[in-house]
């Protein structure tokens, strides 16, 4: 298999611009409002999201341009293998967020929470389940001794 390819089902808008500046993970970016814009092909695919308190939104790093296999992340100053940390330059430049939905508007999903650059195509939208989504690891391997760190930390454009 050489290539696969998605076609984007929206577009988030958010008060960030650029990188630079976006906070790492939607959890260090409480209160953060933005939307998602839904495409008019698949409004109806929306039927129902309304009922949940949180979306999951798998999105393109449209501003990534290329990746490697080591990286040095946001929240540590050693290099890590890219499948061991959330950095945006990745073989595959896909995002995932954990956002707050406020409230759906037709195509406009009313978003909080968010972590995402303006015009970022959204891949993806799954209701947030914490039966299925919350888990309570043993370990978390290098990020163990950072986990203290990361919530008031902004990307710094290292990956653009």
């Amino acid at each position: 298999m050489d290539e696969i390819k998605y076609r984007p089902i929206g577009v988030v808008r958010s008060r960030f611009k650029e990188p630079r500046g976006v906070p790492i993970q939607s959890v260090a970016a409480s209160g953060i409002d933005g939307k998602v814009e839904v495409f008019p092909e698949f409004v109806e695919g929306l039927k129902d999201i309304g009922g949940f308190s949180h979306i999951i939104l798998l999105c393109a790093f449209h501003m990534t341009k290329d990746f490697s296999l080591i990286v040095k992340p946001f929240v540590d100053n050693k290099l890590h293998g890219v499948f061991a940390t959330r950095a945006p330059s990745r073989p595959n430049p896909i995002g995932l967020s954990v956002v707050r939905l406020l409230s759906v508007d037709k195509n406009v999903l009313h978003i909080s929470d968010v972590d995402i650059v303006d015009g970022t195509p959204v891949l993806d939208i799954k209701p947030y389940i914490a039966q299925f989504d919350v888990r309570n690891p043993e370990k978390m391997g290098w990020f163990d001794a950072r986990a203290h760190k990361f919530e008031n930390m902004k990307d710094d454009g290292r990956f653009v």
